[in-house]
């Protein structure tokens, strides 16, 4: 069993029954706006506390019957953008796809919206980083945020693709997400 495995089922375990626990690498991102790892079961009571209007998932599988059932008990809408995810030096991150993601999390009829991937890393940052370079955050600023999530699994691919992602393919309105 990895390291990863064994500490998991180790909090699992631990949790006292009806704790609220969130998802990993969870954050707020902004009002209504959270980014995550993948939520499982023993996340659930924590995400209720979130009122969550929508789910954005940017893993390919299909997404977990439980969690499915969890999203139509809550009236949760599930938007899922399918991005592989590639390890280094073979990857291929999808600007139209990142571009209609983000529609989702610009749009505050959705929020409030949790973005989430398998680790809330990679696919993640890379969401995450383009909206704040939609906000108009520096890179310096963009790229610790990266960092803080990705920590010592930051890909330079992903710090790449953030940089040269051109906002101009965005069609923005006078979004109330940004005042």
């Amino acid at each position: 069993m990895g390291e990863e495995a064994s500490i998991a089922i180790a909090a699992f375990v631990l949790q006292p029954p009806g704790a609220v626990v969130p998802p990993p690498n969870f954050a707020m991102v902004g009002c209504g706006l959270y980014r995550s790892g993948f939520p499982d079961a023993a996340n659930f009571c924590f995400l209720t506390t979130l009122r969550l209007r929508s789910v954005l998932c940017l893993c390919p599988e299909p997404y977990p019957e439980e969690n499915m059932e969890f999203l139509r008990e809550n009236g949760i809408k599930l938007f899922q953008f399918g991005i592989d995810g590639c390890k280094e030096p073979f990857v291929d991150i999808p600007e139209e796809t990142i571009c209609e993601a983000l529609e989702v999390v610009l749009d505050v009829r959705n929020h409030p919206l949790l973005i989430h991937c398998k680790r809330g890393k990679h696919r993640t940052g890379c969401i995450v980083g383009c909206l704040r370079k939609l906000q108009h955050w520096c890179l310096t600023s963009i790229f610790d945020e990266y960092h803080r999530f990705a920590a010592a699994k930051a890909r330079v691919s992903d710090q790449r693709f953030i940089e040269r992602f051109d906002v101009a393919c965005m069609k923005i309105s006078s979004a109330p997400f940004f005042s």
